[in-house]
C-alpha cells in the first residue's frame, strides 16, 4: 500500500528545492525550458515511487539524479552525443538512478547532487537572472520566475498577479519558446547587464514574499517556506550588487515584515490582527537587520525607492509600542510619497487605512470609494474587507455586510476568509 507521507515529502522537497534542482539542470543541460520539464519528469517520478518505496535518504538529490539521467535520455534519443552529453554522463558512474530506482549509492551520489544553501547562489540567481531577461515582457518575467525559481503553481501565480490562470499559463508557456528561440545563455549576466534585469529580479523576489507573508489560497494564512527563500534571496541580491540602494531597500522590507510573522498567528492558526498582536513576540533580531539594510539604503545618498519607503513604513510599526502610539501621519506621508513613485490602487487603499487611522474613518472612505468608482481591484477581497471595516467603524452595519460578504467571496485563502465571517458575526 502506498505511503500518503511519501506524496507529503514530495510536496515539502519541491517547495523548498525546486529552484535549485531546476538551476542546477539548466547548468547541466544549458536549456532553461528542458531543464524545467526534467524537474517536473523527476517529480512526477517522485510521486510514483516514494510513495510505494519510501522517501530516500537524499530526497533532493534523488530528484536531481533521476533528471540528470533524464536529461541523458534525452541526448541519447537526439543522437546527440557531444560535449554536453559526455560532461553529464562522466560523473554518475555505473548503475545509478534508472526510473524508480534508488541511487546505487545515495552516499556518493548525495556528495554529487546535494548543495550547501550558502554556496548555491550563482544557480538560483542565473535562474532568476535568465527568467528576467529583457527579451520577455515584464507580465512573463514575473510569472516565469514565480514558477519557477517560487514553486507556486499557475492559480497562485494567478492570485499573486490578479489575473486569470489561463492567461499566466500562457505567459509562461510564450516565455520558455522565446529564451529558447533566443538561445539566452543560463549565467549570471556581467555587471552592466544586471542593472537592466535587476528590477524585474526584485519585483519577484517581493512578490515571492508577499505570497508567503499573506497566501492567496489554502488553509495557511502564512507560508514560511515561500517567505525564507524570498528573504534568502534578497540577502544574495544584496551581496552580488552591494552598491544598489533598492536591493538594501528590499530587503529592509522583508526583514521587517518578516519579524512580525511569529505574533501574526494564534495557536489555533487563526489570523491576528495588528491591534490585538502581542508585539512581545516580534522577532527583534529580524528588526535589527532590516533597521540595518534600510540605514544602508538610506546611506546612498539617492532617496528611497518604492521598496525602501514601504521599508520605512514597516519601521514605524515596529517601532511603536501599540497601535494608538504608532505615528500614523509620518505612515500617511510615506505612502503619499510611495503613490507618486509607483502609484497603484494597492498603494491607495493601505494609505487609506493609513488616513483612517490619522484623520478617521470618513477620510479613509472617500479614498475608498474613489478606488470603487475606478474600478480598481475589481477581483480582489481587499477593497471590500476595507470598505467593510471602515463602514463598521461609521456605524452603517447594513452597508458593512455587504461589504465584508463580497469580500468572504472573493477570498481564497481560508484563515483570512474565517477572520472576515467573524466580522460579519460582530455585526449581530
Amino acid at each position: 500500500m502506498a505511503d500518503p507521507t511519501g506524496r507529503e515529502a514530495v510536496a515539502a522537497v519541491w517547495r523548498i528545492e525546486s529552484a535549485r534542482i531546476v538551476g542546477a539542470l539548466a547548468r547541466y543541460t544549458g536549456d532553461f525550458a528542458l531543464a524545467e520539464d526534467l524537474a517536473q519528469e523527476a517529480l512526477a517520478e517522485a510521486l510514483v515511487t516514494w510513495p510505494r518505496e519510501g522517501v530516500p535518504a537524499h530526497p533532493a538529490g534523488w530528484l536531481l539524479t533521476v533528471g540528470r539521467r533524464r536529461a541523458i535520455d534525452a541526448f541519447r534519443r537526439r543522437s546527440a552525443r557531444d560535449e554536453r552529453y559526455a560532461v553529464l554522463a562522466r560523473d554518475l558512474g555505473e548503475g545509478g538512478v534508472a526510473a524508480g530506482s534508488a541511487p546505487a549509492d545515495p552516499v556518493r551520489e548525495a556528495a554529487d547532487v546535494l548543495w550547501d544553501p550558502d554556496q548555491i547562489d550563482d544557480d538560483v540567481l542565473a535562474l532568476m537572472f535568465v527568467a528576467c531577461h529583457p527579451v520577455l515582457s515584464r507580465e512573463a518575467r514575473v510569472a516565469l520566475t514565480l514558477r519557477v525559481v517560487g514553486g507556486l503553481t499557475s492559480d497562485e501565480i494567478a492570485r499573486s498577479c490578479l489575473v486569470p490562470t489561463a492567461t499566466v499559463q500562457a505567459r509562461i508557456t510564450r516565455a520558455k519558446k522565446t529564451l529558447g528561440a533566443a538561445r539566452v545563455p543560463f549565467e549570471v549576466p556581467a555587471a552592466a547587464e544586471r542593472t537592466e534585469r535587476l528590477g524585474s529580479v526584485l519585483n519577484v523576489v517581493y512578490l515571492i514574499f508577499t505570497e508567503g507573508s499573506t497566501a492567496s489560497s489554502g488553509r495557511d494564512l502564512l507560508r514560511p517556506d515561500l517567505a525564507t527563500e524570498a528573504l534568502r534571496l534578497a540577502r544574495v541580491l544584496t551581496r552580488l550588487v552591494p552598491d544598489e540602494p533598492e536591493v538594501h531597500g528590499l530587503l529592509a522590507l522583508l526583514e521587517l515584515t518578516a519579524a512580525r510573522f511569529p505574533a501574526r498567528t494564534g495557536p489555533d492558526g487563526r489570523p491576528v490582527l495588528l491591534e490585538h498582536q502581542d508585539r512581545r513576540r516580534w522577532d527583534r533580531s529580524a528588526i535589527g537587520r532590516g533597521r540595518a539594510a534600510l540605514a544602508r539604503a538610506n546611506g546612498a545618498g539617492r532617496g528611497l525607492g518604492a521598496y525602501g519607503l514601504q521599508a520605512a513604513i514597516a519601521e514605524c510599526h515596529a517601532l511603536a509600542p501599540s497601535v494608538q502610539a504608532t505615528d500614523w501621519e509620518r505612515i500617511v506621508l510615506l505612502y503619499e510619497a510611495l503613490g507618486r513613485l509607483a502609484p497603484s490602487p494597492v498603494v491607495d487603499l493601505n494609505r487609506a487605512v493609513a488616513v483612517s487611522m490619522a484623520e478617521g474613518p470618513a477620510a479613509a472612505l472617500e479614498i475608498v470609494d474613489a478606488l470603487v468608482a475606478g474600478g480598481a481591484l475589481a477581483g480582489s477581497h481587499l477593497l471590500p474587507s476595507v470598505r467593510g471595516e471602515l463602514l463598521t467603524r461609521l456605524g452603517r452595519s447594513g452597508e458593512a455586510r455587504t461589504e465584508l460578504e463580497r469580500a468572504v467571496e472573493l477570498c481564497g485563502n481560508d484563515s483570512e476568509r474565517a477572520l472576515l465571517e467573524g466580522k460579519i458575526a460582530a455585526l449581530d
